[in-house]
């Protein structure tokens, strides 16, 4: 599989994402439109977030943090999270278990 050939799907406003998926996990690489906002919620997946390119806000538990190239964030379990591009960006989200509802 190469990532060239995966469609990209538009999974909320001005996120666009090409999945993959394992039998326990789901790896998500995000073109991110700038000022698309994830609005707070939560899920029964544990959740790592790559910034590959741009700046993201990004708030964990009430906590707001300005993430750039390189950082990487981890979800635990059920916690509250939110997120806005700060400019154009790409992301990498891995999630297991597999998040159905992106298939």
């Amino acid at each position: 599989m190469n990532l060239s050939e995966i469609e990209s799907k538009e999974i909320m406003p001005g996120y666009h994402g090409k999945l993959v998926h394992g039998e326990q996990m789901s790896w998500a690489f995000w073109e991110v439109e700038l000022g698309a906002k994830v609005p707070e919620h939560h899920h029964i997946h544990e959740q790592i977030m790559h910034v590959v390119e741009g700046t993201f806000e990004f708030t964990l538990d009430g906590v707001t943090k300005t993430y750039g190239p390189g950082d990487v964030v981890i979800i635990p379990s059920n916690a509250p999270h939110s997120g806005k591009a700060i400019t154009a960006c790409k992301l990498m989200d891995i999630f297991s278990p597999v998040r159905e509802e992106y298939k």
